[in-house]
């Protein structure tokens, strides 16, 4: 054994230090890595107030490959379905997911959210939503809270990745993509947002980030698309065409045979997020209804194999693919919005123009499609206000960073033939 080692130190002595292999080299990520998997039962992280004003504790279950010695771990973290009126952490479709994730080398939790509504109506159902949310929020807050003290977990903070099924899933882009209290007010006012701790909320773990880095959604929906802006984190989407509980196109979503809300599904927001440039994978399960991962293991091992590949990427490594994109169904139209003071895709069917690099750190040069010239843009902040508006009678348009600041802005643009559109810009 002696002789072994020593001409193993005089080979990197005469060639060089043996490059040092990352965790994908390693099959970490794309392959289950790891036989089986450590779970931590009901670790409590936060506790609230429920819609009946019932003091809720929330618990979750840490899903750790056993054996791990990586100190620095991607999470995931999965909420679990059921109309936001029940469900549990410990249902099977969670359970095969996080399990199946931690074999490939991630830390999962499946957590507790607040359930519950009634009467069964719009407001109730976005009041859920984001109890929902602000608690997935304080489990998030407890992994960067154990990062800065125990580091119990060994968790990359700079890899937090939030997923859900059903319900789960549209908790998980609420709390991604519903980022200011203007979005959410044309639902609930500002005292009531207020009321119920804004959108970060208070059930646990204050004073601790809740930021997260890219989206997992099964079967889920937004309320609306526009939520979705350039510069967002990126999400991969799986769900089936002929969802007649969560709305694959925009229709109503239900909740136990209710009518409840209008929404825009995972084929919307696909849309969206290819127009301001968020990647995001989307796979269609087609003629399948909703969350059919659940009850078929066909399906489930589809949804595993599509959420890896994401994943792979989203890590950067570079390994065959397990389950191709494919292609989405029907046309997805984005219809003008309103909210936040702001038209949004106003006059979208009429113009077209390619923003580019969007987002910036300088300049984004705007070209018209079809013959028509810009006659004008106006940069819009987005509680409306005029921050520069230039006539420019071109075909094309640099816009400079300088004039404007960092931000998300509107910038809304009119050709030679008075036809307008909006479209969303940042500049770092």
């Amino acid at each position: 054994m002696k002789k072994i080692y020593y001409l193993t130190l005089a080979f990197i002595g005469i060639f060089g230090s043996v490059e040092a292999q990352t965790p994908c080299d390693l099959g970490r990520y794309y392959t289950e890595l790891f036989p089986t998997v450590t779970v931590t039962s009901a670790v409590p992280f936060g506790s609230n107030t429920n819609f009946l004003g019932t003091p809720t504790n929330l618990s979750m279950d840490i899903y750790e490959p056993t054996g791990d010695t990586e100190t620095d771990r991607p999470l995931i973290v999965w909420a679990h379905g059921g109309s936001f009126i029940g469900g549990s952490r410990t249902d099977a479709d969670v359970v095969a997911l996080a399990n199946a994730f931690a074999k490939r080398g991630f830390v999962c939790v499946s957590i507790d959210y607040r359930t519950g509504m009634w009467p069964i109506d719009s407001v109730n159902a976005v009041k859920a939503v984001l109890r929902a949310s602000q608690d997935m929020k304080a489990s998030i807050r407890y992994f960067y809270q154990d990062k800065q003290t125990t580091n119990t977990y060994k968790i990359d903070t700079n890899n937090i990745i939030i997923g859900g099924s059903s319900a789960g899933a549209v908790t998980a882009l609420h709390l991604a993509y519903l980022d200011k209290d203007c979005e959410i007010e044309q639902y609930i006012d500002a005292g009531t947002l207020s009321g119920m701790g804004g959108l970060e909320g208070t059930s646990g773990n204050p004073g601790y980030s809740s930021t997260t880095h890219a989206v997992l959604n099964l079967a889920g929906a937004l309320a609306s698309y526009g939520w979705i802006e350039a510069g967002d984190i990126p999400f991969c989407s799986l769900q089936g065409d002929a969802d007649d509980i969560v709305p694959y196109y925009t229709d109503i979503a239900s909740v136990s045979g209710f009518n409840v809300i209008r929404m825009d599904g995972s084929r919307i927001l696909n849309e969206q997020a290819n127009a301001v440039g968020v990647q995001n994978n989307f796979y269609t399960h087609y003629g399948a209804g909703h969350a059919v991962y659940a009850g078929s293991a066909a399906y489930m091992d589809t949804t595993i194999n599509f959420v890896t590949d994401f994943l792979v990427d989203y890590m950067g490594c570079t390994e065959t693919i397990l389950q191709a994109e494919n292609t989405p169904s029907g046309a997805a139209p984005l219809y003008p919005l309103t909210y936040c003071g702001l038209g949004i895709n106003e006059g979208e069917f009429e113009i077209k123009a390619n923003l580019f690099p969007n987002p910036s750190s300088n300049l984004i040069t705007i070209q018209l499609e079809g013959n028509a010239t810009i006659q004008s843009i106006e940069v819009l902040d987005l509680s409306g206000r005029t921050i520069e508006s230039v006539n420019v009678n071109a075909s094309e348009y640099t816009l400079e960073k300088k004039e404007i600041g960092s931000g998300t802005y509107v910038l809304k643009i009119t050709d030679s033939e008075g036809r307008s559109g909006t479209r969303r810009i940042i500049f770092n």
